[in-house]
């Protein structure tokens, strides 16, 4: 369970895993929605995992389902398939990411966005109680309770009259689990935009109730203003797959999005077949989720989560990934020169900072020869179709979403 610090090693996530295992049932159903602190003990910790792919969402609904039935289970399963959910959307509505974008770099940009109630609420000086405390517990962690970051939204946008792409670009340079569609998307919730004209609007009791008493802010928003926007252009299709590559010398490129290259090879056996895979590499560069950069905390965690990610990862001749300096498109030439390799495979980067730098690669390794294979996992592959409406429609396919993955 979680208790306020992460390892980022997928050893300390599988303990993590098999500690809350146990609660995953009616427990979690009963007191999740509960935030009691930072030491808090009724919620999985295994966010900052799953979204780095340490873990991957199949093992951890796998072992859950291994202990309880689907239905004294379904709160968490469903919990874990949100995130799922969330980027099968934004894969087939790009230019909300793209909007998002520019419009922080343009409020960063502005001076007076810069000064007065936004500076005071990164800094915790709003003179709210809660809110301050998790501005501290934010930046102290890495870490909020779901339940808090909706509070903290709402209160941020409707109370404190900041805008929300800032709020969201704050989280995104703190969070350890922060990932651009389930951040980006949950911000827009609660502005009144993903759900058009739905708002969430926090109150002084809920946030009591649910704290067991530790915070009941005064002087909250009573109601919320739908955001309105420009109508969003017809949604994308979902990419097909790309097929197995036939390259003699292949390398392995990992990056922050998915770091286990075991569950990779068990699930594209040709990454292994006639000993293919010649080399391993990794790469990191947190520092693109915002203008502002990421926190120190986010650029320790995931430069830690790749070595690990590296020691565990062996070539044909048993070699551990070589963890590159940077994620420039110039270093990754040079790894892919210096072990001759024809073919570069990357695990699939959903919509994000991390699927542009992996554009802007592809591109420049097709210039030098050498073939660029893009794999998604099966996972995502059956999921993100499911995700073109709202979430309900989508909750109704988990079944048979999981009897497609043998769970």
């Amino acid at each position: 369970m979680m208790r306020g610090m992460f390892t980022p090693t997928r050893a300390v996530g599988l303990e993590t895993l098999g500690l809350f295992v146990p609660h995953a049932g009616l427990d979690y159903t009963r007191d999740r929605n509960h935030d009691t602190g930072p030491s808090r003990e009724n919620v999985s910790g295994l966010s900052p995992y799953l979204r780095h792919r340490l873990l991957t969402e199949r093992e951890v609904v796998s072992a859950v389902l291994e202990r309880h039935r689907f239905g004294a289970c379904e709160k968490f399963v469903q919990e874990v398939f949100w995130r799922t959910y969330w980027k099968g959307w934004l894969e087939q509505n790009p230019e909300v990411w793209r909007r998002y974008r520019r419009d922080v770099a343009e409020l960063g940009l502005a001076s007076d966005t810069r000064s007065g109630g936004y500076r005071e609420a990164i800094a915790g000086h709003t003179g709210i109680d809660a809110m301050d405390a998790w501005v501290r517990e934010l930046v102290d962690t890495g870490y909020l309770h779901n339940h808090t970051r909706m509070w903290f939204a709402s209160i941020w946008i409707f109370t404190l009259g900041l805008p929300w792409q800032l709020g969201a670009d704050f989280f995104y340079r703190h969070l350890l689990d922060g990932d651009a569609a389930s951040n980006t998307l949950s911000w827009r919730w609660v502005a009144g935009l993903q759900t058009a004209g739905k708002t969430y609007l926090a109150t002084a009791s809920n946030i009591s109730r649910y704290t067991e008493g530790r915070f009941s802010p005064s002087g909250l928003a009573t109601s919320a203003r739908a955001i309105i926007e420009e109508p969003l252009p017809t949604r994308a299709p979902i990419a097909p797959a790309e097929s197995t590559p036939l390259g003699a010398r292949v390398g392995l490129l990992l990056h922050e999005e998915d770091l286990d290259a075991a569950s990779l090879r068990a699930e594209f056996s040709w990454l292994d077949s006639n000993s293919r895979l010649v080399a391993i590499a990794g790469s990191t560069d947190p520092d693109e989720r915002s203008p502002s950069g990421a926190s120190d905390a986010v650029r320790r965690f995931t430069a830690s989560a790749l070595d690990d990610a590296a020691k565990r990862a062996l070539d044909a001749l048993g070699r551990p990934a070589r963890v590159l300096p940077d994620a420039l498109p110039s270093t990754v030439l040079k790894w892919a020169e210096s072990e001759r390799l024809d073919t570069v495979v990357m695990p699939n980067a959903p919509v994000g900072p991390v699927q542009q730098r992996m554009l802007t690669l592809g591109a420049a390794l097709a210039s030098e020869g050498i073939t660029v294979t893009i794999v998604r996992r099966r996972w995502d592959t059956l999921a993100w179709p499911y995700a073109a409406r709202g979430f309900f429609p989508f909750r109704e396919r988990i079944p048979e979403l999981l009897r497609q993955q043998g769970l």
